[in-house]
């Protein structure tokens, strides 16, 4: 499997550039956050600035945090999946990945608790993504220690 790299853009309104879309697997409509593939070649960060931009017209500036990595289903599968955090963009366009269709939302930080509890956040690293945010919103950081 190949890595994943999410791109968490938040704005100074405390929002979460978000995709609200219908995903088939599940039959569901929900929110995602912009991500995908790590192309060879590519860094996770460089990854997660291009699928927003893509995704959503959104260009991140600047270095990002790295806001946590995670293993889904270590069990089964090796596929890391980084997240990474940006303060800085630019509406640079429309979305050119066609294939990523719905509709851009900025989401509250604050809603996002009702969102999750509703079950209206899809995916795995969206929900990790968003619960590290909000950890570190409330001063709450995992980070690892030292050694």
């Amino acid at each position: 499997m190949k890595p994943v790299a999410i791109a968490v853009l938040v704005n100074e309104n405390d929002e979460v550039l978000m995709l609200r879309r219908h995903r088939f697997a599940v039959d569901a409509w929900g929110y995602e956050l912009l991500g995908g593939l790590v192309e060879p070649g590519e860094s996770p960060a460089a990854t997660a600035a291009r699928e927003a931009r893509e995704e959503s017209g959104w260009q991140p500036h600047g270095e990002p945090e790295h806001l946590i990595d995670f293993q889904p289903i270590p069990g089964m599968v090796n596929e890391r999946i980084d997240i990474f955090l940006w303060r800085s963009f630019e509406k640079i366009g429309e979305p050119t990945d066609v294939e990523e269709a719905g509709e851009m939302r900025w989401v509250p930080l604050a809603d996002v608790p009702r969102l999750i509890a509703d079950r209206e956040i899809l995916g795995a690293g969206t929900l990790v993504a968003l619960l590290q945010l909000l950890a570190l919103s409330r001063g709450v950081e995992f980070r690892p220690s030292s050694a």
